[in-house]
C-alpha cells in the first residue's frame, strides 16, 4: 500500500475536529511539525485515506488517544544535554539549598525521564527530602507512566554515560533494580512527584515554584502559543526563580525576555523581577 500525505487544508480539518469535539486545542501548533507527525501516524498504521483516519478519530476512543499521544509525546532520555544537567548541579541546586522548601514543575514533560533525572539531582544534594516535584502533561498514559517508574533495561548504559557526563559521582545502577528487561526506578523519587494532566494551551497556573523545565515543548508551537506559555511561566516562577528550556528554545524576542538572565551559555534562565 502506498502512503499517503495529509494536505493543508485536511490538517486544519483535523485540527478543527479535535478542538470542536474533543476539546483538544492544537490550533497554535507549528503546523510542519503536526503534519510530519500525522504522516507519520498514518504511515506505520496503513491507514489507506484520510477519510479513514476521521472516521477513526469519531469512532474509536483508543484511536483517537493513540492519535493525541502521536501528536504530542517527545522522546527524550535521562540526563539529556548532560551539560544542563552539570549546570543545575553548579549554579541551580545551591540556591535550593537556601530554600526551606523546593517546588519544582516539569511541563509537557514526555516520559518522564527528564522527571527522575531532576529527582535523582536532589536526592544526591540531600535536597530531595525537602521537595516536591509537580510532573504534568496532556496525555494521561504519559503520567502513568511517571507514575511506574519503569523504563526499558538497554536505555540505562546511555542514561548512565549521561548522568556520568552530568556530574554524577554514583553507580547509576543503585538508583534502579533490573527486572525482566526492565528499569524500576527506586520509590524514594517516587514519593517526591505529584503527577496531574496539565494543558499548556488552555490550563492557568496552578502553583509558584523555584524551577520551571520546559524542554523542547515550544518548537511545536506558533509565536502567538510560544508568547502566551512563556506568560503563563512568568506568572508560575517566584522572583529569582529558574526556567530552563530546551536546545533549540530561547527567550529571546519573547514578551518576558527582559525580565531574566541567561545563566551562562545553556538554555537556562533566572527571573530577575
Amino acid at each position: 500500500m502506498e502512503a499517503i500525505l495529509v494536505k493543508d487544508e485536511e490538517v486544519e480539518l483535523l485540527i478543527n475536529e479535535l478542538a470542536q469535539r474533543y476539546g483538544y486545542d492544537f490550533t497554535n501548533y507549528a503546523r510542519a511539525s503536526l503534519r510530519r507527525r500525522i504522516n507519520r501516524l498514518i504511515t506505520i498504521d496503513r491507514i489507506p485515506s484520510f477519510a479513514e483516519l476521521i472516521y477513526r478519530v469519531k469512532n474509536d476512543a483508543d484511536y483517537l488517544t493513540h492519535l493525541v499521544e502521536e501528536i504530542t509525546v517527545n522522546v527524550t532520555e535521562m540526563f539529556r544535554d548532560p551539560f544542563v544537567f552539570k549546570l543545575i548541579r553548579e549554579k541551580v541546586l545551591p540556591v535550593l539549598a537556601t530554600h526551606p522548601f523546593i517546588r519544582i514543575w516539569h511541563t509537557g514533560c514526555a516520559t518522564g525521564e527528564e522527571v527522575y533525572s531532576m529527582a535523582i539531582l536532589l536526592e544526591e544534594a540531600n535536597l530531595l527530602r525537602k521537595s516536591l516535584i509537580y510532573a504534568t502533561d496532556l496525555n494521561p498514559s504519559v503520567i502513568e507512566n511517571i507514575q511506574r517508574g519503569i523504563f526499558p533495561l538497554n536505555r540505562m548504559q546511555q542514561y548512565s554515560e549521561n548522568y556520568v557526563l552530568s556530574g554524577g559521582k554514583k553507580d547509576f545502577s543503585s538508583f534502579y533494580t533490573a527486572q525482566y528487561g526492565f528499569a524500576k526506578f527506586n520509590q524514594k523519587l517516587k514519593d517526591k512527584m505529584i503527577t496531574a494532566t496539565h494543558n499548556l494551551v488552555s490550563d492557568r497556573s496552578f502553583n509558584e515554584f523555584q524551577v520551571i523545565f520546559c524542554r523542547n515543548v515550544l518548537i511545536y508551537f506558533d509565536k502567538v502559543l510560544q508568547d502566551k506559555v512563556l506568560k503563563l511561566f512568568d506568572d508560575s516562577l517566584e522572583k529569582l526563580g529558574f526556567l530552563i528550556l530546551g536546545s533549540k528554545e530561547s527567550l529571546r524576542f519573547s514578551p518576558i525576555a527582559k525580565k531574566f538572565v541567561q545563566v551562562e551559555k545553556e538554555k537556562i534562565w533566572r527571573k530577575i523581577e
